[in-house]
């Protein structure tokens, strides 16, 4: 679903939450506030969203590829097979988000290290 950035912050302060597969690659959503919104399979890649407040989102699915989330607050959100492959996460966070074996992360990220819950079936946390 292609938006607008004007789009979804109208969108988003109107009450609307669902926005699953949204397409903003490359967008400028910095300090962005989409707290408790839907974005599974959401396309941010190469998007800037440093200080955003996706606090308690699904963010299932979503391709975070190359993205700047630094400083953004990812805590309870839900990562069930994202991918933040090239991603930066440096202040992110992350405290217990919750992911799975198909979930993707940068090289050499730790998610234990940040207190991420893998649900993967057989994993002890």
């Amino acid at each position: 679903m292609s938006y607008s950035v004007l789009d979804l912050v109208r969108d988003y302060a109107a009450g609307r939450r669902d926005f699953q597969e949204i397409e903003l690659p490359q967008a400028d959503l910095r300090g962005i506030h989409l707290a408790g919104a839907d974005l599974r399979s959401a396309d941010f890649r190469g998007a800037n969203l440093a200080g955003a407040n996706l606090r308690g989102c699904d963010l299932s699915f979503a391709d975070f590829t190359g993205a700047n989330l630094s400083g953004a607050d990812l805590r309870g959100c839900l990562l069930f097979g994202s991918d933040f492959r090239g991603a930066l996460l440096e202040g992110a966070l992350l405290d217990h988000a919750d992911y799975d074996a198909y979930t993707h992360f940068p090289a050499g990220f730790d998610p234990k290290a940040h207190r991420l819950h893998n649900i993967s079936a057989g994993v002890s946390q």
